[in-house]
């Protein structure tokens, strides 16, 4: 990004901050799905963004960033900057633009989409605190004529315990997001296994049992991680 252009989106930002009237609180903006599922080749899918405030006035800024946390320029995101207004829903539209990505299984990056609430700058105090907030769901890119179901996926899931190491294989194109997932009756962090690849974990031995997230955001079932 070139440096007038930089100082532009400050200006904007700056302007916004102390030249709008409403005082907003750091709650009202709402993504309308807690994940984005791109299907490789499309020109482009759309998120909703929802403000539900009745009053409140945010400045929406989005971008997408790679599994380390880098922002992408592989994509394009339009309007990556614009004002949200009370009881209003945008399209926010991405397009994937950059090399071509594997086509036996899928690809993650992060949707980052920040909500900076409008303030009086009449009504500005010394102990103001004005707060952003910022959401960031997974953006899958999945291939076409895939062998099989995202929904068989965590079926395909297989455990391999050794000490107090877990292995987590995943033999499904799919990424697996796993939650409420326990390994002899202890609770572990959510995690993510990768499409035909193996996930390690520090755990105690026993059991293993999880629930998945399917493609709408909602958890499976639970279910028995199967040894091999």
């Amino acid at each position: 990004m070139c440096t007038k252009t930089i100082q532009i989106i400050q200006s904007l930002l700056l302007l916004f901050v102390l030249g709008t009237t409403t005082v907003a609180q750091a709650g009202g903006i709402a993504l309308g799905s807690t994940r984005v599922i791109y299907p490789q080749g499309s020109k482009q899918v759309s998120l909703p963004i929802i403000n539900s405030s009745a009053t409140n006035v945010f400045l929406i800024q989005s971008w997408v960033a790679n599994a380390d946390g880098i922002r992408s320029t592989d994509f394009i995101l339009t309007p990556p900057l614009f004002v949200m207004q009370p009881k209003k829903e945008n399209l926010l539209r991405i397009m994937y633009v950059g090399p071509t990505l594997p086509t036996d299984r899928e690809s993650v990056f992060y949707l980052n989409s920040k909500a900076i609430p409008s303030v009086d700058k009449h009504k500005l105090v010394s102990n103001t605190l004005q707060i952003a907030t910022q959401s960031v769901i997974k953006l899958f890119i999945r291939p076409d004529n895939l062998p099989s179901s995202s929904i068989d996926a965590p079926a395909a899931l297989r455990c391999h315990a050794e000490g107090s190491r877990l292995t987590i294989t995943n033999s499904s194109p799919y990424y697996v997001s796993l939650v409420e997932l326990y390994v002899g009756g202890k609770k572990l962090a959510n995690t993510m296994t990768p499409p035909k690849g193996t996930l390690t974990l520090n755990a105690p031995a026993g059991r293993v049992t999880f629930r998945a997230v399917n493609d709408f955001g909602a958890t499976t079932p639970k279910q028995l991680c199967q040894t091999n």
